[in-house]
């Protein structure tokens, strides 16, 4: 890399580019001095890496700016292109929704106007520009009210950049930037406050418990500039270098920042209903959403030092740094650890990175990208953030019976894989008293789901190791992972006759046998001797057998011998017969259990149908607030299903894009040869019309090769799009069994309507004298340096041990919360066959609490409760 680019990249850290300086002056003098002289050799390259840095290393934007400020004294054209290309990506990041990019070009613009490369009158007609974009989208009669969140989006972006900016403007345009703040204020007060429900992370219970004066996230803000222009726009977290060149950047030249324009917002829905209305909305947050969900999981001491200001752009920084090193996580660690502030924020990184991990309804990245993160965070911050994060982790296990069911997953898959990098060390002795709980207590199941994750991770004699300092945990261990076969050799005291076959047909296997000859065998010998459920029986449990020592084992048995499952298996029923075989033979290991249903599913040799029936069949029931079992098969199950649309929506799109490319091919080829036919030559002396014969001949076969080529993409388009058809009805079919499954077992258990409408009042049902206070057994108190809690209650008591909700009751809250995280995942997919979910599902006799998980989840408001 060129010195020049490494100066840009590296500017404001401590870095042998800069020799043993790590004044952000001297940087900003050096860094110009280099420029200046590239600018004579390569003015394009150096504008286009100024503005990729300005955009990927945005908590360095204020260092940037102060650089063109200076450049802008010397070279005013250069400078100029620059504020013409920032212009031209604002627009197009406007137009195609680019939400990081509009936010962190209008902060660019903000600098960039503090150091006068850019007048303030410009950067006022952008904010009014969104602002009346914001106005008219919320408004009733001219606007499109489902569109709030692309609204709400431009407003938070006008406001987030005020901390950059916000004394500049005061000082030189007053009026003008207190015409914005009239504004914004008038779009506060007709707009819909925000809710939270279906996205916190933790169970609000209903919109009923909802404080009237609590804010949402965009009033929160607002409060929190107002706080800061209170206090004279002095902050700690926003670097102001500029102030450094002040007497030199006041001669220089202000540009003007071109006019841009916002798109339209969609088209009201043609006909106005909760459902059409619904479905807009969801697409608007779903293209615009919140970016940051506080979780809140620390006290407010161990933050409350902060301006309410410096808070929101710490975690600005960290999750702009999140954003754009996601492939680089060593790079983004040290990045995190080394922000431009002069205060610690351990605990807001924690609590960041973990709102992120636990974010709803998907995290930005790939949850194993955040574990990466907090691995290295604690390696490059030995002494200080792997105590924070312990303390995190504390936090969160005290609420694990209020977090939702989707984070408690990611919470337990997280914390077993950051063990996992750190010799599964943990004071396990802490959470020893889990034992004391019920079996279906949320704390208790936590605890021993770790440590089945674990035993994946590692095996089983070392996670038994590791919890040493608690030996009874050892009876929240899962088996080890043995296969039950029925059929070894010591299995000979009943079904002898069973046994035999078992043995024949391991031979017909080492022996090659092929999956036809093994088809015969069964239909004489088998079938007609033990019937369905016995020849089931000895062919699943034989051939696991056989593919047990190890996935590629698997795989070349279902490749081999998937037809003879497939001929004995050939409707639902004997599907939910052999899936019952599956988990018997590999009962000891959840794992394997869940791989071979999966890949039986891939093969084609089970339906997603009948692995939902058998999930929902009685002895899987049981389960559901014990184990996570039923429900990472369920998860499977759904997510190939929905998997498989998505990957044909991709090659249709990529096919479309073919077809343009072949018509094209094909229409210069057709033309080439009109061409090259029209052209008259001579021939014996006389002319003719046309080429040279053999050209001719040539074009002519390019010409019928470019419209086969376009004939034969066309065929292909037509073929993906039968299939996405036929699997968008079986995503369909998947949903509604899976709704009236859900919806079977819930009100057969659910307390009647009249008795509850809230899950406050479900948990409360089984609550008795020895319960302590709910609001004291709700704080998360972790006030010790270490993270300890001090007061470690846990609904209904640490001390005495109790967790005082009903077995039954907990039943409905794991499967209530389940259904919910459900909906939550795949409403994109839901909301097209709303009409027909309330029409079978959630009809009007539906129990409260099982119509509000799917609305929750959906995002879809809950009239009347």
């Amino acid at each position: 890399m060129s010195s020049w680019k490494s100066l840009l990249l590296r500017i404001g850290e401590k870095s042998p580019d800069y020799g043993t300086s790590s004044d952000p002056k001297e940087h900003i003098e050096t860094c110009f001095g280099v420029l200046r002289r590239e600018l004579e050799h390569s003015p394009n390259e150096v504008s286009q890496f100024l503005l990729q840095c300005a955009e990927q290393l945005p908590h360095k934007t204020s260092l940037y700016g102060t650089v063109i400020g200076l450049l802008n004294l010397e070279n005013e054209e250069f400078v100029r292109k620059v504020v013409e290309n920032t212009q031209s990506n604002f627009q197009d990041a406007l137009d195609s929704g680019n939400c990081n990019r509009i936010r962190l070009l209008m902060r660019f613009l903000t600098v960039m106007m503090c150091s006068k490369v850019i007048h303030p009158s410009s950067l006022v007609v952008v904010f009014e520009t969104l602002l009346s974009s914001a106005a008219t989208t919320v408004d009733e009669e001219k606007g499109n009210p489902s569109w709030q969140s692309r609204a709400d989006f431009y407003v938070t972006c006008i406001l987030s950049c005020l901390p950059w900016g916000g004394a500049e403007l005061i000082e030189q345009v007053p009026e003008e930037i207190e015409r914005v703040m009239v504004g914004v204020e008038a779009y506060l007060s007709i707009r819909k406050r925000v809710s939270d429900t279906g996205l916190s992370a933790f169970e609000d219970d209903d919109e009923n418990v909802r404080e009237p004066n609590d804010k949402d996230f965009l009033e929160d803000l607002w409060g929190r500039i107002q706080v800061l222009s209170s206090n004279g726009w002095k902050l700690d977290s926003v670097p102001r270098p500029h102030l450094s060149f002040e007497a030199q950047l006041v001669a220089g030249k202000s540009h003007e920042f071109g006019p841009i324009s916002c798109p339209d917002q969609p088209d009201p829905p043609s006909t106005i209903s909760s459902i059409t209305c619904g479905k807009q909305k969801h697409d608007a947050e779903l293209m615009y959403p919140q970016r940051i969900r506080r979780l809140n999981i620390f006290p407010a001491s161990k933050t409350e030092d902060l301006q309410p200001m410096d808070r929101f752009i710490v975690e600005e920084y960290l999750l702009d740094v999140l954003f754009f090193l996601n492939g680089c996580r060593k790079e983004c660690a040290s990045y995190m650890a080394g922000l431009p502030v002069p205060f610690r924020y351990e605990y807001l990184m924690a609590e960041t990175i973990f709102s992120q991990l636990l974010m709803l309804p998907q995290p930005p990245f790939r949850p194993t990208y955040y574990t990466l993160v907090i691995i290295d965070l604690c390696k490059a911050l030995p002494g200080a953030f792997p105590a924070v994060v312990a303390g995190a982790v504390r936090a969160l296990f005290e609420k694990i019976a209020d977090l939702d069911m989707e984070c408690r997953t990611r919470l337990i898959l997280w914390f077993s894989h950051h063990l996992s990098n750190f010799q599964f060390i943990w004071p396990w002795e802490e959470w020893a008293y889990v034992l004391d709980l019920p079996k279906w207590a949320p704390q208790r199941v936590f605890v021993q789901e770790v440590l089945e994750r674990e035993v994946r991770l590692s095996y089983w004699d070392k996670v038994k190791q590791s919890i040493e300092n608690a030996p009874g945990l050892e009876e929240l261990l899962p088996p080890k992972g043995a296969p039950n076969f029925k059929f070894s050799v010591e299995e000979t005291s009943e079904g002898n006759g069973q046994h035999a076959l078992s043995v024949d047909l391991r031979t017909m296997v080492k022996g090659r046998a092929s999956a036809r000859e093994m088809i015969v065998w069964i239909e004489e010998s088998v079938f007609p001797v033990h019937g369905m459920e016995g020849t089931l029986n000895v062919v699943v449990q034989t051939l696991l057998d056989i593919g047990s020592k190890s996935f590629t084992h698997l795989i070349t048995v279902l490749e081999r011998y998937g037809q003879v499952i497939a001929k004995l298996c050939g409707d639902q029923d004997k599907q939910v017969m052999l899936i019952t075989e599956i988990d018997s033979y590999w009962r000891n290991n959840s794992q394997m259990s869940a791989v071979a249903i999966d890949r039986m599913m891939g093969y084609r040799l089970l339906s997603n149908l009948a692995i939902v029936r058998w999930v929902f069949s009685p002895a899987n029931i049981e389960q559901f607030h014990l184990s996570d079992r039923p429900w990472e098969i369920l998860r499977n199950t759904v997510s190939k299903t929905y998997n498989r649309v998505c990957d044909l929506r991709k090659e249709i799109l990529s096919l479309k894009k073919s077809i343009v490319s072949a018509e094209e091919a094909a229409a210069t080829a057709k033309a080439e040869l009109v061409a090259a036919e029209s052209v008259l030559s001579l021939m014996d002396g006389e002319p003719v019309l046309g080429e040279n014969p053999v050209r001719l001949k040539r074009l002519k076969s390019y010409a019928e090769k470019a419209k086969e080529e376009e004939l034969s993409v066309r065929e292909s388009l037509e073929a993906k799009e039968a299939l996405l058809a036929r699997a968008l009805d079986e995503f369909e079919a998947l949903f509604l069994s899976l709704y009236k499954n859900f919806l079977n077992v819930l009100t057969e258990r659910l307390p009647s309507a009249s008795k509850c409408v809230t899950l406050q009042g479900l948990k409360s049902i089984h609550a008795d004298s020895m319960a302590v206070d709910i609001e004291e057994s709700s704080a998360m108190e972790v006030d010790d340096e270490n993270g300890r809690p001090k007061k470690s209650q846990l609904n209904g008591g640490r001390m005495s041990s109790v967790y005082n909700v009903g077995e039954k009751e907990q039943w409905c809250l794991s499967t209530l919360g389940y259904l919910k995280a459900f909906s939550r995942q795949y409403a994109s997919e839901i909301w097209p066959h709303m009409e027909k979910l309330d029409a079978e599902v959630l009809t009007e006799d539906v129990h409260p609490l099982i119509r509000k998980a799917v609305y929750c989840g959906l995002r879809r408001p809950v009239d009347g409760l």
